[in-house]
């Protein structure tokens, strides 16, 4: 079971309970599920019990009581608990949390870039609009993409006067339109104009600085954007979706592909692949590209964890085995989702680094 397969259960619960007449609340859009923290029970925790608790005129752990009961026996939760003063603590069933993550290794590789995205044209247009510096114009462009990652449709356009070299940066939009309901992007300046920082940084590393800070913070446009080393956070992306493309043809020439046949103990990558759709979803409601871009750097570190821990590769005179086509297959999955992240920033995905 996925986080979302988990908020996606308990929001079903929250519908049942107030069908029943058990609960007198508005039903929420969506619910948030989240990791338990350190020292926490379970492996997950839900507060939607405190924040249903006012309308419904109920104690929090009443709230929570009544949605334990509608959620209790559901494949693939194994254990709910009632912690605090009402949050839902879940542990999942070990069998079915296998079974997930070879489901989501699966979806992955199946859906290739098109994962975490919506499918479905939602009918909703989104309006925005920056001034002409190039903080903003890169900002609002990320978030159109993003915004057409969840099913919407996007207009932009510029107040200012738009910079020709913003073409170089994958940036095109016209003047703005001057439409009611649209929302102006006014992320901190970057403090100097595309063209100075094309020279200097080049594309990828130039919108890496734009886009990772967030947009209330100022924009580190210093030359160690240019490093390559582990300090770097853009090299360390790059270089982990490198290294799967590496794994992937090391591979071939030993003759296997991968397939997730075996479960691979690497919770922390499983888990940063789970989030994807999420930090996707979330990216586009709050307008925040850099999201996606720490998230990206989650999803890399996890990466070198796991292929430092287990090679997906035979090593010395090991012959390849299904442990090693799950590795591979786990690896590939996490190089599919650094290539769709890096590609909603407008930054490239090398083959080799």
């Amino acid at each position: 079971m996925t986080p979302a397969d988990l908020s996606r259960t308990v929001l079903h619960a929250v519908r049942r309970a107030v069908d029943e007449d058990a609960l007198h609340a508005p039903v929420p859009a969506r619910v948030r599920v989240e990791r338990t923290r350190p020292g926490g029970s379970g492996d997950y925790a839900c507060a939607v019990a405190l924040q249903l608790a006012g309308p419904a005129a109920l104690a929090p752990r009443e709230v929570a009581r009544i949605l334990r009961d509608r959620v209790a026996g559901t494949p693939g939760i194994g254990r709910i608990e009632i912690t605090g003063p009402g949050f839902l603590n879940f542990t999942l069933d070990a069998s079915a949390d296998a079974a997930a993550r070879a489901a989501l290794v699966r979806d992955v590789r199946e859906r290739g870039l098109r994962y975490g995205r919506v499918t479905a044209d939602t009918g909703q247009l989104h309006r925005l609009h920056h001034r002409g510096e190039v903080r903003a114009a890169a900002v609002a462009q990320t978030v159109a993409r993003v915004l057409r990652t969840q099913g919407g449709q996007v207009r932009t356009g510029c107040t200012g006067t738009a910079d020709p070299d913003w073409e170089h940066l994958r940036i095109s939009v016209g003047p703005h339109d001057g439409a009611a309901g649209s929302v102006e992007l006014r992320p901190v300046p970057a403090g100097a104009p595309a063209g100075e920082l094309l020279a200097r940084l080049g594309r990828d590393a130039a919108l890496w600085g734009l886009l990772r800070p967030a947009g209330h913070d100022r924009a580190p446009l210093g030359d160690d954007l240019l490093v390559q080393g582990e300090a770097n956070q853009l090299f360390l992306v790059r270089y982990a979706h490198a290294r799967t493309r590496a794994l992937t043809r090391g591979a071939a020439r030993l003759g296997f592909s991968g397939a997730y046949d075996e479960d691979v103990e690497a919770p922390a990558l499983h888990a940063a692949l789970a989030d994807h759709p999420g930090v996707l979803a979330a990216a586009a409601r709050l307008h925040a590209p850099d999201r996606i871009a720490r998230h990206l750097e989650t999803v890399a570190h996890a990466f070198f964890d796991f292929h430092d821990a287990c090679s997906p590769l035979p090593v010395g005179d090991e012959k390849p085995s299904a442990a090693h086509r799950s590795r591979l297959a786990l690896a590939e999955a996490a190089g599919t989702v650094l290539a769709g992240g890096l590609y909603l920033l407008g930054i490239s995905a090398p083959e080799h680094l």
